[in-house]
């Protein structure tokens, strides 16, 4: 029983947001397919820091749902996103392929001579909604997408495996699709000033209070005899949400107005993850369902918030945008009554990638071809585990509002407890030794230099394969070819 579970919102860099719905019609899936199988709840919070949460050791801002539930299942000291910023990390958790393979190594690609688009997911690479609903899995999804074309609708997410989506949506910066104002619907055509709102009975409210109660609606039209995924994409704690559905929230700690309202989007995005637990229970569904939570990055630093303020890193360098350990490692808690250990701390390294072929094992089907990930559910289920060789991330920080030299080019990478970095191709790599220095901040390249030659080797051959609007890919003489031509 969990009535131990007790019982925010969206922005963006000033671009224009619509809220659609888009209810397509159910997949048909095999008869029979899905008897048996857990439901599965995907919970993916926006810019929450490794130290965010109370069972990360945060220790004024209050998450007594998460944490209870890190009690209750496993939680992981060094697990990855799939890159310092949404759009490439959210790539490599629903493909399964990691960060220098994956499709999309950056929030925009370059085309056009220069042209910076929104890129999306080829129609090629499979996703988790297209995995499950081939398994039997009735799909949902709600919230962030931003693996899309704006001006294609076939690249949105209920034409990408979900048969149920509320998404909302970046327009195209360069024309193309209009969406209008439709206040009364409850779905507005939003910009900069407005955007992470809802309007209802006469107020405007905030978004992630909005998708919770979209994501219970579902949850009353699902087919009890068929297992479902459901992905949840919260906004909080983005630095752009503008309106908090509790505005006294901490109000009486005397904190900066900015760090008042960053701390209670996390409490509150706790209670609305509080409020669907509470509804599975209702539903009798809880006990039969896999339940994963974790953040897209590390701790943003945006609109006057300071990361460092409420430690949101815990010990970890960096923050959004570093491929240091605070820009990439996040919190994960998995939950699976009667199926994972109770109060579990796992030091077992893994990533987003390893998110499809986990939920594919779970599914009881084949991991697709594409992922280079490894399930984890033999580590969740105490059984042994396989390992990574290697971890490897490449993030391209140029984008439409800024151009950088090496088009801000990044890359890291962990091999056991050593983490190479290296920002800029023509760079040298920095090492750190994970083990004794967490907070990365003595590099010791000059001492192991067999080991930055390992590392070498995954930035520019073995990890690395090229892939369009992402052009500098690791590779000094090609960005010096592309330097050359603009010039």
């Amino acid at each position: 029983m969990i009535d131990k579970f007790s019982s925010i919102r969206t922005g963006s860099l000033s671009l224009i947001f619509a809220i659609l719905l888009f209810t397509a019609c159910q997949t048909k899936t095999p008869d029979g397919s899905g008897k048996g199988k857990p439901n599965i709840l995907f919970l993916l919070a926006d810019d929450l820091g490794y130290g965010e949460l109370g069972s990360y050791g945060q220790e004024v801002i209050e998450t007594p749902v998460l944490d209870r539930l890190a009690t209750q299942g496993m939680r992981f000291t060094d697990f990855y996103a799939g890159n310092a910023v949404c759009s490439p990390s959210r790539a490599v958790l629903m493909t399964g392929k990691s960060s220098t393979r994956n499709t999309i190594r950056g929030n925009t690609g370059s085309f056009n001579d220069d042209r910076w688009l929104r890129v999306a997911l080829t129609k090629d690479e499979i996703t988790l909604g297209e995995m499950l609903q081939t398994a039997g899995y009735q799909t949902g999804f709600v919230g962030k997408w931003h693996l899309d074309d704006p001006n294609d609708l076939s690249t949105w997410a209920y034409k990408r495996g979900f048969d149920f989506a509320v998404q909302e949506q970046w327009s195209s910066r360069f024309g193309g699709l209009n969406f209008p104002v439709n206040k009364e619907g409850k779905m507005w055509y939003m910009n900069g000033l407005a955007d992470s709102l809802f309007y209802e009975n006469g107020k405007w409210s905030c978004m992630d209070e909005y998708r919770t109660k979209i994501a219970i609606d579902y949850l009353d039209t699902i087919r009890t005899n068929q297992p479902f995924f459901l992905f949840m994409s919260y906004r909080a704690p983005h630095a752009h949400e503008r309106k908090i559905y509790d505005e006294e929230l901490y109000a009486d700690q005397g904190w900066p107005e900015k760090e008042r309202i960053h701390a209670a989007k996390i409490t509150l995005l706790d209670r609305e993850i509080g409020k669907l637990l509470k509804k599975l229970e209702d539903m009798g569904k809880l006990d039969n369902t896999l339940i994963i939570f974790s953040s897209d990055n590390g701790p943003h630093g945006e609109r006057t918030h300071n990361h460092e303020f409420f430690n949101s890193n815990g010990d970890l360098k960096g923050f959004k945008r570093d491929l240091y350990e605070g820009g990439i490692r996040v919190p994960l808690i998995v939950y699976w009554k009667g199926k994972i250990e109770a109060g579990v701390v796992s030091n077992r390294i893994a990533g987003f990638q390893d998110i499809m072929p986990t939920l594919a094992e779970v599914a009881g089907m084949p991991t697709p071809d594409q992922s280079d990930g490894i399930s984890i559910l033999p580590l969740l289920t105490g059984k042994p585990q396989n390992t990574h060789g290697s971890l490897s991330w490449e993030f391209q920080l140029d984008g439409w509002w800024q151009k950088l030299p090496e088009g801000g080019f990044r890359q890291s990478a962990r091999i056991g407890n050593w983490k190479g970095v290296r920002y800029g191709v023509s760079s040298e790599i920095e090492l750190y030794d994970l083990g004794n220095d967490i907070s990365e901040e003595e590099n010791i390249a000059n001492k192991h230099p067999e080991i930055v030659e390992k590392m070498n080797q995954l930035f520019t051959k073995e990890s690395h394969t090229p892939t369009d609007g992402f052009p500098y890919g690791g590779v000094v003489q090609d960005y010096l070819a592309r330097d050359k031509h603009q010039k």
